[in-house]
């Protein structure tokens, strides 16, 4: 029976951090630091609750299930299954996440020495998703092409991107913006935009992906895979951890050269240039293009693979088309893409942490019985969180915002946990009678 070798483990680990570090891994959390300032604690925290805690949870919750969304899933029924595990890799894949990766490297990779220009987009974005096909087209290669190779460059960059930012601030702390006015405050809105990451979702996809390259590297034994899933979902998280705390840090303590920004391309850009000179924009183009390369690979592998089993397409044929189709979404550019994800978000992000917390929680008597009443409440809540953000105001009642942190768009949490809780006292009693029920028959 093979084993993965120390080297081998950490490189899984690697890989795992490096797919998950994307396009909103880089720019959310300085722009979070910045409006937090004084508050950075509350909203560090918030954030890495949804940024790190939920992904790492989602690794851990598909591992045990041996890597698949479709089994996580099966308590709702095969069609609800399916229908939802379309929509999470729809919106993790062609029609947000991965376009997102290209125009970010971009913006941030490319653009600060060519411009800006729809020309220039449209040629990067051709390259890059070339390389992102390239790299896909052997998924059996992830480990050795990505952990031990793209994963430690990107790790040194970081380092010294992060370490810079911590040993050498620039200002003190900001002061806090409205939204994160108090620790309390902070804490939500971190917590909300740690959604931003889409990692969470990201989670319930690339747990096949990683199971895969185990499988790839001769590993057949399952229980190894759950332990080697569980190692590199910790590994990542504590990676990822490091990364967001210095990236907000950085926002945090450098208010005076981005006190007008409204992206965090335009915070790291401005620490860059004046820490590092004209050479920091290189270091940042590295970090940026290798981030977003090693997540776009990830994206398409995972959403080519449930495609090609879901239509029949080949998997390469499939990794073309999602590849020539992501590229042409790129087009439209890093602010529209944004904009248009986060009333989507929003809507899926409830769905998916009732998912993840009912698969870990407990081994339910009969699981239907929970997962359907739960994920159907979270699922209501969520369209109408969602209906909120697309300012479609009208179409959310206005006993909604009445709810226990509803104006911190977390009005979902109390109606879910009272489902959660009669559900599971329901399955508890209906089991435990039909067990007296069968013993008294034997």
């Amino acid at each position: 029976m093979k084993k993965l070798k120390t080297w081998d483990i950490f490189a899984l680990g690697f890989m795992t951090f490096a797919l998950f570090l994307g396009a909103g891994n880089i720019i959310f959390p300085p722009m979070v630091g910045l409006a937090a300032g004084e508050n950075l604690l509350g909203a560090s925290i918030g954030f890495l609750l949804t940024g790190v805690g939920l992904p790492l949870l989602g690794v851990v919750a598909l591992a045990r299930v041996g890597g698949g969304l479709d089994t996580l899933t099966s308590p709702i029924g095969r069609i609800a299954g399916l229908v939802l595990a379309v929509a999470i890799y729809l919106t993790i894949g062609p029609l947000f996440a991965t376009p997102r990766t290209a125009t970010v490297s971009f913006e941030m990779g490319l653009a600060p020495f060519v411009g800006n220009t729809p020309a220039m987009l449209l040629a990067f974005t051709i390259a890059y998703f070339v390389a992102v096909a390239l790299l896909s087209l052997f998924p059996g290669k992830l480990m050795d092409n990505v952990g031990k190779i793209i994963t430690p460059v990107l790790i040194l960059a970081l380092a010294v991107l992060g370490g810079s930012a911590v040993l050498a601030p620039v200002d003190g702390y900001s002061l806090s913006t409205e939204a994160y006015a108090t620790q309390a405050a902070a804490f939500s809105e971190g917590f909300l935009q740690g959604y931003q990451t889409m990692d969470a979702l990201a989670s319930l996809i690339f747990g096949i992906v990683i199971v895969n390259a185990i499988k790839a590297a001769g590993v057949s034994d399952s229980k190894l895979h759950t332990r080697y899933c569980i190692y590199a979902g910790i590994i990542a998280a504590t990676c990822l951890g490091l990364v967001y705390v210095s990236l907000m840090y950085l926002g945090a303590t450098n208010s005076q050269l981005a006190a007008n920004a409204s992206t965090g391309v335009q915070i790291l850009t401005a620490f860059v240039q004046q820490t590092f000179g004209p050479a920091g924009l290189w270091l940042l183009a590295t970090v940026i293009m290798l981030a977003c390369l090693t997540t776009g690979v990830g994206l398409i592998t995972a959403c080519s693979s449930f495609f090609s089993e879901l239509t029949g397409i080949s998997y390469r044929t499939m990794v073309i088309g999602l590849s020539v189709f992501s590229a042409a979404v790129a087009n439209q550019g890093l602010a529209q893409l944004i904009a248009v994800a986060v009333p989507v978000l929003v809507g899926l992000y409830p769905v998916a942490i009732a998912l993840i917390a009912l698969s870990l929680l407990h081994r339910w008597n009969q699981p239907a019985r929970v997962y359907i009443p739960v994920m159907s409440t979270s699922l209501v809540f969520g369209l109408f969180d969602a209906a909120k953000a697309a300012k479609l105001d009208f179409l959310v009642p206005a006993w909604l915002d009445m709810l226990p942190g509803a104006a911190l768009g977390m009005g979902w949490v109390t109606p879910v946990v009272c489902v959660l809780v009669i559900a599971g006292l329901l399955d508890f009693a209906i089991g435990n009678k039909q067990s007296a029920a069968n013993a008294t028959r034997a």
